[in-house]
């Protein structure tokens, strides 16, 4: 192991490493698809924060699912007057967890930062994120939302539920108002990679796999260009969804507990009726009657069913391992890492 590194991260861990006195690498990792009206100010606004930040040298890692636009091209042109720009291509969309995973493990730093290349995230606070971590010995760094311009109330809302009830049924805790915006020292990044599961909710792996990790609050911009790939609808309660199955199984316990009280209410229901009989007392009974308790269990069931193949499919996805990207093309890199 390279002994610079072992120096840097022994002092990292101890919080006693001074900024300017130890060089480090530090890799941004850019998840990208059809952004060329912000690669461009993205990169420029990425090299000024990692150059303002002493002793940092650093790699641009654009990890890229085939643009149909003019993503590719500009990234490669500004790699030709950038050598620390680098591009990763899969041969087909993967989508952002894929190419986020793709992109660590290619990376080489000593720190990684994973940020979007829509602009909503600033760069600028890239050099509070390294600080937390080589002065405060912090192994997860997540930059933290403190206000959302330009996000609907009904995706607000979702954000909020989709938090609080992960946060109460999943085996381990996501911080609030924080997305995939944040940096991980090497160990951290080496621990996520031997994961082995194939859908990569980044917030929840990285929770996962633990350590010291602190916050960094920050106001989240408006878009500065071109369109979100993510539906506004139901872009944040996929992303939920994913969260609740990959990390608790709440819900499988709470269809048995809903199989189990709809058992007994219908068992009381069962008892009245006979105890009505017995006194002769009238009973209500009609078309609207069967409708409402047919369609209520119905419901019941077809819930059920929905939940168990979540949980179902999400175990057929793992049991196949399949890759979770492959690689078309790569420049800037020595040499070819499998997916």
């Amino acid at each position: 192991m390279d002994p610079k590194f072992l120096s840097s991260h022994f002092l990292q861990v101890k919080g006693m490493e001074r900024p300017g006195r130890q060089t480090f690498l530090c890799s941004v990792i850019v998840p990208v698809y059809n952004e060329e009206q912000n690669i461009r100010p993205l990169t420029e606004r990425l090299c000024q924060s990692l150059q303002s930040v002493p002793g940092c040298q650093y790699e641009i890692i654009f990890s890229m699912d085939p643009s149909t636009d003019q993503t590719e091209s500009i990234i490669l042109s500004l790699r030709a007057n950038n050598p620390q720009i680098k591009l990763i291509r899969f041969s087909r969309r993967f989508g952002q967890p894929a190419a986020t995973i793709g992109g660590l493990r290619y990376a080489n730093g000593d720190a990684c930062v994973v940020i979007d290349a829509d602009l909503q995230d600033p760069p600028e606070l890239i050099p509070k994120l390294i600080e937390k971590w080589r002065v405060a010995g912090a192994e997860v760094v997540y930059a933290q939302r403190r206000t959302r311009q330009g996000e609907t109330l009904p995706k607000r809302i979702i954000s909020y539920a989709g938090y609080w009830v992960i946060n109460k049924i999943a085996d381990v805790t996501i911080p609030r108002n924080t997305g995939d915006f944040r940096l991980m020292s090497r160990r951290v990044v080496k621990h996520l990679l031997s994961l082995k599961e194939s859908h990569g909710f980044l917030r929840g792996l990285v929770a996962l796999v633990g350590f010291k990790q602190e916050s960094v609050l920050y106001d989240r911009e408006l878009r500065r260009g071109g369109m979100g790939h993510y539906n506004r609808w139901t872009g944040s309660f996929l992303i939920g969804m994913n969260g609740i199955v990959g990390f608790s199984r709440f819900a499988l316990t709470a269809i048995t507990l809903l199989g189990f009280l709809t058992s007994a209410f219908s068992f009381l229901i069962a008892l009245v009726y006979f105890v009505l009989r017995l006194l002769h007392v009238e009973i209500p009974w009609g078309n609207p009657t069967l409708v409402i308790l047919i369609t209520f269990l119905a419901g019941i069931q077809l819930l059920s069913m929905g939940i168990l193949g979540a949980y179902l499919g999400r175990v057929y996805d793992e049991v196949r391992q399949r890759p979770m990207y492959i690689v078309e093309s790569t420049h800037g890199f020595d040499e070819e890492k499998q997916g």
